[in-house]
């Protein structure tokens, strides 16, 4: 079900994976991801986020955004694996992926658009999450009309469509989260 109420398509599967089968998944993509600090330009000047991040691509796919680039890694398999089970479940098919780690609730992501001229316009994007559950907002660009929903742990957000074109999204901090959360975006790169 579409819980967008127009212009766009995000299907929310909920939970695609046990609590323990959770638990797993996050420890070892804590452990095992090369983790950095993600790096943004505001206003000219570069600021350097709490959040980490990793860059995942087929053939080395660098990705551009907010004025940085980041160099994509090699799969594991691992990541290949959680791929395959989100691809199966949306029936897309993507070539790279985003990962971010939030330690706790004091990190977030402001409302913004995966509209970068170097994703393939209009591909879904398949949001996995594991770890503490966290609201996730859609806000519509012009209406201003907000939906949300909370992700949990093992979940499966797909946004398609002219989603990226009308809605922006966020996911908002939270003084009442104090554990990590880790989001796998898988997406389709140019």
């Amino acid at each position: 079900m579409n819980i967008l109420p127009c212009d766009g398509v995000v299907k929310y599967q909920g939970s695609v994976f046990t609590l323990g089968e959770s638990d797993d998944h996050l420890a070892r993509l804590i452990a095992e991801i090369p983790w950095k600090h993600d790096e943004t330009i505001i206003f000219g000047k570069r600021i350097v986020t709490k959040r980490k991040v990793a860059w995942f691509a087929d053939g080395g796919r660098p990705y551009a955004y907010s004025g940085t680039a980041k160099q994509a890694h090699s799969w594991t398999e691992h990541l290949l694996t959680l791929k395959s089970m989100a691809e199966k479940i949306s029936g897309a098919t993507c070539n790279s992926c985003l990962l971010n780690l939030y330690h706790d609730g004091s990190e977030g992501m402001g409302w913004h658009s995966d509209d970068e001229r170097s994703l393939t316009e209009g591909a879904p994007i398949l949001s996995m999450s594991f770890g503490a559950e966290r609201k996730f907002s859609f806000r519509h660009k012009t209406t201003r009309q907000t939906v949300s929903v909370f992700l949990e742990s093992g979940s499966l957000l797909v946004m398609a469509g002219e989603t990226q074109k009308h809605w922006h999204h966020q996911l908002p901090k939270s003084a009442k989260v104090f554990s990590p959360r880790v989001n796998l975006t898988f997406r389709s790169a140019i």
